[in-house]
């Protein structure tokens, strides 16, 4: 049984927090939240990892992040950059955005031949949710249009500083996804859980709704599907500066041409993460009491 490899979408830190600074230590020896995916990630089943950077912080990655994993488990960087682009395409004299998560994803092609989940790198999934993942694609060798999402329960993905985006996701009787629309401002207000729709309407959720938080589940197929896709979306977005390619985009497609299957797998897993500066304590405590339950040694690496 072939392991899977991690797909670990990095790309995006320098330009949010100013270089490497954001590798924030939030566990008591310095751990970032990156550090606690990993671990768990090679603790779940998983035999490779996959970052994608940028080339302006190579060498601070390789130093600060590749050299704490290299020894435990096989480690390959890869490069987003704007102008990373199909053939007979050039990147708009203008453009400044990334062109998303999914641009993201197609830089993994050349390295990555197994199933292959894709995470953030700044979330911190829990490790339910790993093995959970590994488990499945484990199963996954050879096969073709078979994926997964990990379906967090959105009342254990809510920060009490405000509200948060989520993928409000839909399911059929089998249990795969039928649909995934994102949901700009969801909070719990008296109790209940709500999120406003396109008319700004306040429409109320169950707490166990699934959504998605980028923690996805591919096989190498998936690399086909997203460059003839990301050429349609160049063609017809060529003057949006701003549009972005993102990975609920390809999927809602494929599910939608009744190409693809998605999975979704339920977790018991509580994501956190910093969405806003005054998370960052309660996500220090809430790493430092898994470690006093006996969740993650006191030292990871």
């Amino acid at each position: 049984m072939k392991k899977p490899t991690l797909f670990v979408l990095a790309a995006g830190m320098g330009s949010r927090y100013g270089g490497l600074k954001q590798m924030d230590g939030l566990g008591p020896n310095g751990e970032t939240i990156m550090d606690y995916s990993i671990f768990d990630a090679i603790r779940g089943g998983f035999g490779k990892v996959v970052f994608v950077i940028r080339h302006s912080f190579e060498q601070d990655f390789r130093e600060k992040i590749i050299k704490k994993y290299e020894s435990l488990i096989p480690v390959e960087l890869v490069f987003q950059e704007l102008d990373y682009l199909p053939e007979g395409f050039s990147l708009p004299a203008d453009r400044v955005k990334p062109w998303g998560t999914n641009h993201a994803v197609l830089m993994g092609k050349e390295v990555i031949n197994e199933p292959f989940a894709v995470i953030n790198a700044d979330d911190f999934y829990g490790r339910e949710s790993f093995k959970i993942l590994a488990d499945f694609l484990s199963q996954l060798d050879g096969k073709e249009n078979d994926y997964c999402m990990v379906g967090y329960r959105v009342g254990n993905t809510l920060s009490e500083s405000g509200a948060v985006a989520r993928g409000i996701c839909e399911t059929n009787t089998e249990g795969n996804l039928t649909s995934v629309v994102e949901r700009t401002h969801i909070e719990r207000m008296d109790g209940k859980i709500r999120y406003k729709d396109e008319n700004n309407d306040w429409v109320e959720v169950d707490e166990n709704t699934p959504v998605s938080m980028n923690m996805w589940g591919f096989t190498p197929d998936y690399f086909r599907h997203s460059a003839d896709m990301f050429i349609d979306f160049l063609k017809e977005n060529k003057e949006n500066l701003k549009a972005e390619f993102f990975i609920p985009i390809v999927v809602n497609n494929l599910i939608q041409a009744g190409i693809s299957t998605v999975k979704v797998l339920d977790t018991p897993s509580k994501w956190f993460g910093v969405t806003y500066a005054e998370d960052r304590p309660m996500v220090v405590n809430k790493i430092k009491e898994l470690i006093e339950r006996g969740e993650y040694p006191v030292k990871l690496f």
